[in-house]
């Protein structure tokens, strides 16, 4: 069973859904060669793809070109259906960051086929997730910093101002189609300069403050 932990707490929770945001940030449609969606676009990932900090991403031996897409998460405390954008907030008990470990060869080459890209992107191992700080203990969601080292070398960083779609209009948007459980958890999206990752690389994600102060990490190592 999958559990998210919210830091300075003794509390878990299962982890339900887990709900990815494609094409949040412009800088990513652009370097994809995509458009900038007029509505957010997602897909899903199984609890099971969740690996916690210090754990090991194994690549399936049908990829040969692993990515990393580095992503502010967000953690559901209640539940809700038809949220309006109003209330969408109060549904947020955390705020983290995750990886979503992609197999760029065969999500290139389902979609060339018209077919899903499940396998591409729920794997075992896809999605790195550190812990997640209270959302009480944020004052704007939308002014936090997000990095991804990979062997001490910056790959991509942003800040969550940069959204299309911010956190309530996703929370709004989803909750028409899926009911939202505590538990459930939100990929926000990544910004530009995915790129691979191979075997032996360590990779390490940050969300901080806009002071920088660390807010949450994560450190991973690919086998």
């Amino acid at each position: 069973m999958a559990e998210a932990h919210l830091i300075g707490s003794h509390e878990t929770l299962e982890v339900r859904k887990i709900f990815c945001i494609g094409r949040n940030y412009a800088g990513h449609a652009k370097e994809m060669k995509a458009d900038v969606p007029e509505a957010p676009v997602f897909f899903l990932k199984p609890p099971t793809a969740i690996i916690a900090d210090g754990g090991l991403i194994r690549i399936p031996s049908i990829s040969k070109e692993l990515h990393h897409e580095v992503e502010m998460t967000v953690l559901i405390g209640r539940g809700g259906k038809d949220v309006s954008r109003g209330n969408a907030l109060n549904l947020v008990a955390g705020y983290g960051i995750g990886l979503d470990m992609t197999l760029r060869d065969v999500q290139s080459e389902a979609k060339k086929k018209g077919l899903p890209w499940t396998l591409a992107k729920g794997f075992d191992t896809s999605a790195p997730l550190s812990s997640f700080v209270p959302a009480d203990q944020i004052a704007d969601p939308h002014d936090l910093n997000l990095k991804l080292d990979v062997n001490g070398i910056t790959r991509q960083q942003s800040n969550t101002k940069n959204f299309i779609f911010k956190i309530d209009e996703l929370i709004a948007y989803i909750s028409q189609f899926f009911t939202f459980e505590r538990g459930d958890i939100i990929f926000t999206g990544t910004p530009e300069g995915v790129a691979p990752a191979t075997s032996g690389d360590r990779l390490e994600a940050q969300l901080s403050s806009p002071e920088h102060t660390v807010l949450a990490s994560l450190k991973v190592s690919v086998q």
